[in-house]
């Protein structure tokens, strides 16, 4: 299902194998966590499947993909969509931007997932920076990436999401 709203997407990613989504985990900084994503067909749709086990020994606790929004002009959007099913757990969107210099900042939303498909509307005002030094709020015009993240507590990941999209 697609968001054809009154609203106007500017970028939308519908996890076809020629996305340019990368695996990132806390090993990166010494931690545990493992996890892999592959792309899979879910009826007449294309899906990103992030599987793994996010443990929060040796400072760690995450697993995510990312993807860059180089040349991507997001500069009017107010919303992140995103369609995804997974299992009843909580799950975050990371928003990097040109204020995000370590690899520790970031802005992130949280949304649940249950075992259909749901379509969930992220306003970017609602979006929370991890740190003190940042700026309160995003201006759209400063994104640079985007996270699909399984975060913070000890937990099997499995998140499926078919759809994401940037929206005025």
């Amino acid at each position: 299902m697609s968001f054809k709203s009154h609203s106007e997407i500017v970028f939308t990613d519908k996890f076809n194998t020629n996305t340019n989504w990368k695996m990132i985990t806390d090993q990166v900084m010494g931690g545990i966590s493992q996890g892999q994503f592959n792309y899979q067909k879910i009826g007449n749709d294309n899906a990103v499947v992030l599987t793994g086990s996010v443990s929060t020994k040796n400072n760690g606790g995450f697993i995510q993909i990312r993807r860059n929004l180089n040349n991507i002009n997001l500069n009017k959007v107010n919303k992140v969509t995103i369609n995804a099913k997974g299992n009843n757990e909580k799950y975050f969107i990371h928003l990097r931007t040109t204020f995000t210099v370590l690899p520790w900042q970031y802005y992130q939303h949280s949304f649940t997932v249950q075992k259909d498909f749901k379509n969930f509307i992220l306003p970017i005002r609602n979006f929370k920076k991890s740190g003190f030094l940042l700026p309160d709020k995003i201006n759209p015009k400063n994104i640079k990436s985007i996270g699909i993240v399984a975060f913070g507590r000890d937990y099997k990941a499995e998140l499926i999401v078919k759809e994401i999209s940037f929206v005025k």
